[in-house]
Order: C-alpha cells, then sequence, then structure tokens
C-alpha cells in the first residue's frame, strides 16, 4: 500500500513545495521509498531543488518527477511506500483532484489573516466537493517567533474546524540556505532549527498513520 499525501495551497509562497521536500527526505531517511509528484509544471520547484540536491551530493536521494496531470502521477504511485503530491498553488479542479486521491491533505499557512483565511477557503471548497475534514490538516509555516500569534492562527483554525499539525516552521535565512544547496529544512547547520522541522514532519506522519488505521477499522 501507497502512503499518499497532497501538499495543496490556495496562495504561492506560504510553503508547500517545502513541506513536500521535507516530508519526503524524513520518508527516505526513514526506510520508505518516496517520490514527489511535481504538477506544478511552470515553477517546477521541487524538480529544480532534487537538481540541485544532486549537484551537491546530499544524501539521500529524493525522487522527483514532473507530471502534467494526478492521473499520470498516480500511475507510479505503486512503485513506491509514499507519494507526495506537490500541486500547483491557487484552487483548481486539479486541486480537488490531489485532495481526493489522498490519503492525507496538508494545507500550509503563514500565522496572519491574509495566509489563514484563503487556506481556510480552499479547505471549505474540498469539504463542499465531498472531501471528508479529518483528511485536511494544516501547516504553519513562516513564524515569527510569537507564541501569542502561532496560539491565535492555531485557533483561527480550530474554530473553523480543521486540525492544526504540531509543531511550526518559523523564518530563517538557515532555511533558505538549505534549500538553495538542495537540502530540506530538517537538513539546516542548525539542530534547533532541525528540530523544530522535525516536530512538524513528525506530526504529519502520525495523522497519516492514524487516519490509515482508521480505514482498516
Amino acid at each position: 500500500m501507497t502512503y499518499k499525501i497532497g501538499m495543496v495551497s490556495q496562495k504561492g509562497g506560504v510553503g508547500k513545495s517545502t513541506l513536500a521536500r521535507m516530508m519526503a527526505r524524513e520518508f527516505v531517511a526513514g526506510g520508505l521509498s518516496t517520490k514527489i509528484a511535481d504538477l506544478d509544471t511552470q515553477q517546477q520547484t521541487c524538480t529544480h531543488w532534487a537538481g540541485r540536491r544532486a549537484e551537491n551530493g546530499v544524501t539521500p536521494e529524493i525522487q522527483v518527477q514532473s507530471f502534467a496531470s494526478v492521473k499520470t502521477a498516480l500511475e507510479d504511485a505503486p512503485r513506491f511506500d509514499a507519494l507526495i503530491i506537490d500541486g500547483k498553488p491557487n484552487a483548481s479542479e486539479q486541486t480537488y483532484e490531489i485532495a481526493k486521491a489522498s490519503d492525507l491533505v496538508v494545507i500550509p499557512t503563514g500565522q496572519t489573516v491574509d495566509d489563514l483565511h484563503p487556506g481556510v477557503v480552499l479547505a471549505h471548497s474540498l469539504r463542499k466537493k465531498g472531501i471528508a475534514t479529518e483528511k485536511i490538516a494544516f501547516a504553519i509555516f513562516k513564524t515569527t517567533g510569537s507564541e501569542r500569534e502561532n496560539t491565535a492562527a492555531r485557533q483561527y483554525l480550530e474554530q473553523a474546524g480543521y486540525a492544526v499539525l504540531d509543531g511550526e516552521v518559523s523564518v530563517s535565512t538557515a532555511y533558505g540556505s538549505a534549500s538553495d544547496i538542495g537540502k530540506a529544512i530538517t537538513e539546516t547547520s542548525f539542530r534547533t532549527l532541525n528540530d523544530r522541522a522535525s516536530k512538524l514532519a513528525q506530526s504529519v506522519i502520525d495523522m497519516m498513520v492514524e487516519l490509515q488505521e482508521r480505514q482498516v477499522a
């Protein structure tokens, strides 16, 4: 059985591809064969990142492939333990297709209302199309380090009816520097930053396993 995680967003720049790369790295490091399906054929953020990773000899190797459609991406899924689907920004029919095919849908968001509101609108639209609420989770990115603002963001999302993953990813030049050489945000030179990102990654894994166990039961 292949774990399928969809990374979707209503707007660009909120951390969707960063999250996809982090999860792929953590899965591979944990012994799971993993591929990122990069559906943003214009930006190809994950595809270019994988190229930098290979050029710089960063291990473990992460497989990334660009796909024009969700259907073709899913055809490759049985070959892997985990498939991470990195969709285009902005809600679209493709976004719904990703959500429908995924075991878990993760929506990254910043902590301001400018980011939170579009994310909730996207989640609501997926629910209206039949995506189960328990399959949707939010990940908080680009935080300022303010616990008060983190708490307010979590309350906003929870009051809207959605699960919020543990951990937050703060704004840091070290994360950007790691990405520049093909590393994930759990592979920076700073243990504290890696640990923060790892907490979020573990929360994704825990939720995915919980959802799988519910399906089996």
